[in-house]
């Protein structure tokens, strides 16, 4: 094994400066990174998050994305949505999603 090799790299450690703590399996940006939270991660403190995987995410329930399209964050509403302007790449749906449903289920950006 190559003597700088760190890890595989699906989870990361994130420190949490938002001013709360961030519940697992929220999603959260790391940078221009959505990543989900998979434990509780107190304000100040370090957590473990998921950088790839397929989760289910609040979005905009008018939103009708089918299977493979590219979803955003809107940080604003903390919701995925299909509408690029403004907001963060975040990934695709695994599964389409209809109008009238409140989740979609994400494959992360890789």
């Amino acid at each position: 094994m190559a003597k700088n090799y760190i890890g595989e790299g699906s989870v990361l450690e994130f420190t949490n400066s938002t001013g709360s703590t961030i519940a697992s399996g929220s999603p959260v940006l790391m940078g221009k990174r959505l990543v989900i939270a998979l434990t509780d991660i107190l304000d100040g403190a370090s957590g473990a998050v998921a950088v790839e995987g397929v989760f289910a995410v609040a979005k905009l329930s008018t939103d009708a994305p089918a299977q493979g399209a590219l979803l955003y964050w809107d940080a604003v509403n903390s919701r995925l949505t299909t509408t690029a302007s403004g907001n963060t790449q975040a990934g695709y749906a695994a599964t389409a999603a209809i109008n009238g449903d409140t989740t979609v289920n994400i494959n992360l950006n890789q």
